[in-house]
């Protein structure tokens, strides 16, 4: 994250908390940074940043974002996994809402412009209406086990998820005091009324699907794949997607959570990838 913010033309760190002193030490010569603190409460007493990244242990996000919320910071950001508990992500989110605070999640595929780019191409109807979806390759994590996948699902679907059937095999996994060797199959309820089926085995392929009459849009941990008619042998065809280059490539996906935070906190224009959407998943 510093790396980033020190990178563009736009943004600079004014001030870095760090706990361990040796490590705070050279962050702040790496970057060039002299107002160092021990801790977000002694910066903020200090200097209240345009945006504050809070890339914490998670058990610290909720009081790092709230402090930030409290002090005047414009917007704030945190990366996943976003709290231990769904009631500090609503005090998170919500606290920021209330006080007009951009909340911006962190570094998620969800904010890769080619995944925007294709969202944006069925949400305007150029594949038709949406048929079906269903995420392949399931984490089997019950903590953290796809947080991708949602936050890509929820997007192509433009809509959220209000029912949750889900199953666990084997037996031997579900009696254990944690979640080694757990395989979690389920499906998900949308609001737009569609069923999406979730397969935590593998099956021949990966990520998110979701398709229309004619059209099939994949979501494979890299730019979506997009597949329109079908062949003789009844087999989906694919096409050349056109995705227009972005203006900065330097940080991977992470560049488009940084850019689209930016342009929210400046004009008010939708963040790629949002707390509540963190929250969601």
């Amino acid at each position: 994250y510093a790396k980033a913010y020190t990178t563009y033309p736009d943004t600079e760190v004014v001030a870095i908390a760090e706990f361990n002193p040796d490590r705070r030490k050279a962050v702040g010569e790496r970057f060039g940074v002299s107002a160092l603190f021990e801790d977000g409460p002694s910066l903020l007493r200090s200097v209240v940043p345009d945006i504050a990244a809070v890339v914490t242990p998670t058990k610290f996000m909720k009081e790092s974002v709230i402090a930030c919320a409290q002090a005047g910071v414009k917007g704030v950001s945190t990366d996943k996994p976003i709290a231990g508990s769904l009631c500090d992500a609503d005090e998170m989110v919500e606290t920021c809402a209330q006080r007009g605070v951009v909340y911006a999640g962190g570094n998620l595929q969800r904010a890769m412009h080619e995944v925007q780019e294709a969202a944006r191409r069925i949400h305007g109807g150029m594949f038709g209406t949406l048929q079906g979806a269903a995420v392949h390759g399931f984490g089997g994590e019950i903590s953290g086990g796809g947080c991708q996948h949602i936050c890509v699902l929820r997007l192509f679907v433009d809509a959220e998820i209000d029912e949750v059937i889900a199953w666990g095999t084997p037996e031997e996994a579900m009696a254990g005091e944690d979640d080694s060797g757990l395989i979690i199959h389920g499906r998900f309820h949308l609001t737009s009324g569609l069923d999406c089926a979730v397969f935590g085995t593998t099956t021949p392929r990966h990520g998110v699907d979701v398709w229309t009459d004619d059209a099939l849009i994949r979501w494979d941990w890299a730019p979506p794949q997009i597949f329109q008619g079908f062949d003789a042998k009844g087999t989906r065809i694919p096409v050349e997607p056109g995705y227009e280059p972005y203006p900065f490539d330097q940080f991977g996906y992470l560049t488009g959570s940084i850019r689209s935070f930016l342009a929210a906190v400046e004009s008010g224009s939708k963040l790629w990838i949002s707390g509540h959407d963190l929250r969601q998943a």
